[in-house]
């Protein structure tokens, strides 16, 4: 395969895109794109410029250097020494439609600097990541939101109860409240905000990071209302779950 067309695949693949994604930001057929990466044609110029633009490459980089060789002095390398030197914590964005590229890419530096990223004022000094997060399991936390997590080094850091965001082998990336089983110091049970959800539990060998909460961003208007029939109900849904906890836990 030619340097141009396998940094085509390279680049596509590090952002976690498909062809189609790809081919629709470049304004191609994802067909013309899979015949670029298959090597059965050659990528016009033009295609080249608007890549060389996404990534802030040169054509020079496309065209005669291996962009993922970290021996070479790559786009990446330059944008991590530039985070670097700038002193800034830098925070990066995990979109749901990068949560399955993340579950493969998570421990890829090169795959972490490819993601977009953002800073707050507040936040400084530590491992942060930000996760987008759907669904209405943690209400009253709305879908959408943007949970921003620190990066926690050992399970035995975990505080019972407290809100994590929890990469997992079996459950993909979660966020929920974490119970830890003295008895059992293998598994974490996870608990829902919602109590129309079950808690559950996985095994911690099945864990590959946990992010322990420390902001969450939401759009303006979008915080769930209950009524007070919802919250008597769901009370009595939360403590009925309680109590079955505390059976098995004990």
């Amino acid at each position: 395969m030619s340097i141009a067309n396998k940094n085509l695949k390279y680049l596509r693949k590090l952002r976690g895109w498909t062809q189609e994604e790809f081919a629709q930001k470049l304004r191609i057929k994802r067909s013309l794109l899979g015949a670029y990466e298959e090597e059965r044609a050659e990528p016009r110029i033009e295609v080249l410029e608007a890549v060389a633009d996404m990534f802030k490459l040169t054509l020079d980089d496309l065209l005669r250097k291996d962009v993922s060789d970290n021996k070479t002095t790559s786009y990446i390398a330059k944008r991590r020494a530039q985070k670097l030197s700038g002193g800034r914590t830098d925070i990066p964005f995990v979109p749901v439609k990068a949560a399955a590229g993340y579950l493969n890419g998570y421990g890829d530096p090169e795959f972490i600097d490819e993601l977009n990223t953002f800073t707050l004022p507040m936040l400084s000094g530590g491992d942060y990541r930000a996760f987008e997060i759907l669904g209405d399991s943690m209400m009253p936390t709305p879908s959408g939101s943007v949970i921003v997590g620190e990066r926690v080094q050992s399970l035995e850091e975990i505080k019972t109860n407290h809100t994590y965001i929890v990469v997992s082998k079996s459950e993909g990336i979660v966020y929920k409240r974490i119970l830890k089983n003295n008895r059992q110091k293998n598994k974490l049970t996870l608990v829902s905000d919602n109590p129309a959800y079950q808690p559950y539990t996985i095994n911690s060998d099945d864990v590959l990071e946990v992010w322990q909460a420390q902001m969450i961003l939401s759009k303006a208007n979008t915080q769930q209302r209950w009524d007070v029939n919802q919250l008597a109900s769901l009370v009595n849904n939360l403590q009925q779950q309680v109590s079955t906890l505390k059976k098995r836990m004990n």
